[in-house]
């Protein structure tokens, strides 16, 4: 890694910028603007789901109307703490034929693990994406990495029912 050449954030595309900047955190052992404690990152992770919101509502809602003509619910939990100690913020798209197969709905996650050096996006079957979020264009910026996500997670998820009879 010490051989990468990172470009200045604000000319690198859209997309990579969050990862620049996770790239950055670990290089300097900071997170966002200067945070260094715990307290001070875990209200940028509240900030940063916040901020998310409405673009894991969206790559949902077009999961949901697209795909399952609109007779899905989202939800959202907001930022909460499990008795584990990490932070997590979740959003689900669940739908009756999916809810009678048994399997979980589909998840977007931020997650700020209570041993992590800064937050993260996953979804229920789908690996882990630095969380690097600190603004509303920031957020607009992970929509597609959201969209993959919950797309991801909608063919995983096709596994485990069978997969023959699986109408989403």
């Amino acid at each position: 890694m010490t051989n990468i050449k990172f470009q200045d954030n604000d000319q690198a595309p859209a997309h990579l910028r969050g990862l620049l900047r996770h790239f950055a955190d670990l290089r300097d052992g900071t997170h966002g603007d200067g945070a260094v404690t715990r307290t001070d990152k875990e209200h940028l992770f509240a900030a940063a789901v916040g901020f998310l919101d409405r673009y894991a509502r969206q790559a949902l809602a077009e999961i949901n109307d697209a795909l399952l003509l609109g007779t899905g619910t989202i939800s959202a939990s907001g930022v909460t703490r499990p008795s584990s100690g990490d932070l997590s913020g979740l959003w689900t798209l669940g739908w009756p034929e999916q809810e009678r197969a048994g399997i979980a709905p589909i998840k977007l996650e931020a997650f700020f693990g209570h041993n992590f050096h800064h937050p993260h996006l996953r979804g229920g079957t789908v690996g882990v994406w630095p969380l690097n979020v600190f603004s509303d264009a920031d957020a607009a910026n992970e929509l597609a990495t959201l969209r993959a996500i919950a797309g991801a997670e909608l063919h995983n998820l096709v596994f485990q029912s069978d997969y023959r009879s699986f109408r989403p």
